[in-house]
């Protein structure tokens, strides 16, 4: 299989090169050439496979001949072997045919653990086998840098830097990032905004001059296409468990990036039968605007309480706005450097083929509150507040007939006692017991002014693997 750039000047390059490429030469994000069909019979077939078995039938075609398909599957077995539920993903329901999939029974407690884990290993896998040392370098605005970190820290040929913005983060989500023990993990806690983060990394990448001689980056953010891959796999784990291929699905999904949702969209296109996608947004409603005025455009960031969804340039929408115009990738690059200097209008054609699919709900501070309280007093059943926008969501958009809509459950809430504590539930949700002490831990970051110049000099002089 053959990944092509969304913006169309890029050459096409296998998986073991996209893996370690991140962004594309031209700016864009690589997507696959094309993409892999299962039938119904197929689809059928998977039915009663164990997680990682599920995941090496979704992932092998993307992998094609790079990993050989039994060190694929150890390689899998290993990565899920660290989830500490028997099902990996499991589903609750709240209400008929309302389902919650909880995606934070990972090492750190987040939905990003499964891509994240995955990535550290092949990363691992590929650069020994090619006696290659690089550079992470990573934006978060919670959840990714302790994923990444927890799914890296063991690989001798990496320095990880994670960038993080300075008191924006909860404290459980940066104990857990700075409390990681390891001379190649360094945490930047830098004084801006995540938007800040995120715009050093991708000027980072497209400028690698300032890296020692024989280093290049490699993304662990969701414009690193494996993470987006590994995510597809619970969409089809979740319509198995509920009926697909008989029965129709719906999903709604809490999403700034538009990285887990995309991979909800790419499982449609691979034959889940997914009727309808929920964008859930939070007062950071980039993606809501777009659904609802056709518009992309910044605004100013707010703090919120879900920080993970606190972003306003939503990198993976252009893997979708590829696709919905028509894979032209003159249009895709002419539309992204509009985009640079001020707001873009989509166009009409392409919003209309996004609204047969997608809806999107914008939920405040306050929803959030309320759908915390209402759900834990309906079933004693605590959320996260992020996992709240998205029930909220799925609550307002509910398809009729016997479609299943899953919310995706992308963190536990003991990462943000304070959000569950302003909802007024009178329980504290505790850590599990691997975290238990995460409080009485050192903690290691270094605070750096949000400057290019200075984090890239920082960079320079501490990668050291």
């Amino acid at each position: 299989m053959k990944y092509i750039s969304t913006r169309g000047q890029a050459p096409a390059l296998n998986f073991e090169q996209v893996l370690l490429t991140g962004l594309a030469s031209d700016g864009g994000l690589y997507v696959p050439e094309t993409l892999p069909k299962f039938s119904v019979e197929q689809i059928e077939a998977m039915r009663g496979m164990a997680y990682p078995e599920l995941a090496l039938e979704i992932i092998r075609p993307f992998v094609a001949d790079c990993i050989p398909e039994d060190d694929l599957a150890q390689i899998l077995q290993d990565t899920y072997a660290e989830f500490r539920h028997g099902a990996v993903a499991p589903l609750i329901q709240l209400a008929p045919n309302q389902w919650v999939m909880e995606l934070f029974h990972g090492p750190t407690l987040a939905f990003k653990d499964f891509a994240l884990q995955l990535l550290g290993r092949l990363l691992d896998y590929v650069l020994e086998r090619e006696q290659r040392k690089v550079v992470i370098m990573g934006a978060t605005s919670g959840d990714t840098g302790s994923a990444a970190i927890e799914g890296c820290r063991r690989c001798k040929n990496i320095d990880i830097f994670i960038l993080h913005p300075h008191e924006r983060v909860s404290e459980v989500q940066r104990r857990q990032m700075t409390t990681v023990v390891g001379d190649n993990i360094h945490n930047l806690a830098v004084e801006g905004n995540f938007d800040d983060c995120q715009a050093m990394v991708k000027a980072s990448f497209n400028a690698q001059q300032f890296l020692p001689d024989g280093r290049s980056l490699v993304a662990v953010n969701s414009i690193n296409w494996a993470r987006i891959m590994a995510q597809i796999v619970y969409y089809f784990h979740a319509g198995l468990s509920l009926g697909a291929p008989s029965r129709k699905l719906a999903f709604s999904v809490p999403t700034g990036n538009f990285g887990d949702i995309f991979a909800g969209y790419l499982a449609r296109e691979m034959g889940l039968p997914i009727e309808q996608l929920v964008i859930a947004t939070n007062r950071n409603d980039v993606l809501h605007r777009i659904m609802t005025t056709a518009t992309y455009g910044r605004q100013q960031l707010e703090q919120s309480l879900s920080p993970s969804m606190d972003i306003t340039v939503s990198s993976n929408f252009e893997r979708l706005l590829f696709d919905l115009y028509n894979r032209d990738g003159a249009a895709i690059a002419d539309l992204m450097k509009r985009f640079d200097v001020g707001a873009v209008d989509i166009d009409d054609a392409a919003m209309a083929t996004a609204r047969t699919l997608f809806s999107s709900a914008r939920v405040s501070d306050e929803e959030t509150c309320a759908r915390i309280l209402e759900t834990w007093r309906s079933s004693e059943y605590l959320l996260d507040p992020h996992t709240a926008i998205g029930v909220e969501a799925a609550l307002s958009a509910q398809p009729e007939g016997d479609v299943a809509m899953v919310t995706l459950a992308t963190a536990h809430p003991a990462k943000f006692p304070a959000a569950v504590k302003q909802a007024g539930v009178d329980v504290e949700p505790p850590l599990p017991q691997h975290l238990a002490d995460l409080f009485q831990r050192e903690e290691r970051f270094t605070v750096l002014p949000n400057e290019l110049d200075t984090v890239q000099r920082f960079i320079a002089e501490n990668s050291n693997a």
